[in-house]
């Protein structure tokens, strides 16, 4: 039996959309669509190690051909000191999170346009791709962090108390990504360039922070406006959680995690602005 167009009228049906306002985060949808959040980090996993010759050996030569060639350069031609540790171990302490963000920032700018076939077919919290994007690539950190623990025994360095605070120190390494790729994502729906830009950003970016130096070697009257660097907060944590070196600046580690507090609130707010734009623009 057909309806007709009034009876079909008065079935009861139900509107989804994202909600309006600057601060209207619908964090409950998120928690409830958590089981889409696991697929999606499923897939970027997955589509990371898909038809590759040697898997996961790759996500370990990046930043051990990265070390070895900081040495070379930095460490044995410039003579960068390096607290006092192994200039091999510095640097790969450092390259750990630093390949994780460069990643995490790669893969967030381009997540909402590489899923356009899901955000403009069905309605569910948008804010799930970016935060998948962030999450995914520490399956690779986790690697890297196995090679880590190899290399620190071959120079008899052993962890101390201060490794209780890694999971600390990556957390905020995960809000960094997601907070600058929260804009950079949102920017690259309209702006497609953005996505070619980030990794020539990251690049310089990585030389601002203390990758291939310590801070120390940062002039005392900048080291305020360094420390506006994200990054500084992230690497010196990694540096003084797993090789027990002096403790860090921790007023530079505060002014670090206050602009990522910035950075990632405003994000969202711009995220939750443009996204009901972007299946019309996608």
């Amino acid at each position: 039996m057909e309806l007709t167009a009034e009876a079909a009228l008065k079935k009861p049906f139900k509107v989804i959309q994202p909600r309006k306002g600057l601060f209207q985060l619908d964090l409950g949808s998120i928690w409830n669509s958590r089981e889409l959040l696991y697929f999606l980090i499923w897939r970027d996993v997955l589509t990371r190690y898909k038809q590759t010759a040697i898997g996961a050996a790759w996500v370990v030569l990046q930043p051990l051909i990265n070390m070895v060639l900081f040495t070379l350069i930095f460490s044995r031609l410039a003579k960068i000191p390096s607290d006092g540790i192994a200039y091999p171990v510095f640097a790969f302490t450092a390259l750990l999170p630093w390949a994780y963000f460069a990643q995490a920032l790669t893969k967030t700018s381009g997540s909402i346009v590489g899923s356009s076939n899901l955000v403009t077919k069905i309605y569910f919290p948008r804010l799930l791709i970016p935060l998948a994007a962030c999450i995914a690539p520490v399956v690779d950190l986790v690697f890297s962090f196995l090679v880590l623990l190899v290399l620190m025994a071959c120079y008899g360095i052993a962890p101390t108390w201060a490794i209780l605070y890694l999971p600390v120190f990556l957390g905020l390494a995960i809000i960094t990504a997601l907070a600058v790729g929260l804009w950079s994502s949102a920017l690259n729906v309209r702006y497609r360039d953005v996505g070619s830009i980030i990794p020539f950003v990251a690049q310089i970016w990585m030389y601002a922070s203390p990758v291939a130096y310590p801070v120390s070697v940062v002039p005392e009257k900048w080291r305020l406006l360094y420390s506006l660097n994200p990054m500084v907060g992230v690497i010196e944590g990694f540096r003084w959680a797993l090789l027990g070196k002096q403790s860090p600046d921790f007023s530079a580690m505060a002014v670090s995690a206050a602009v990522v507090t910035v950075l990632l609130a405003g994000g969202i707010v711009y995220f939750k602005k443009m996204e009901q734009s972007f299946a019309d623009v996608i």
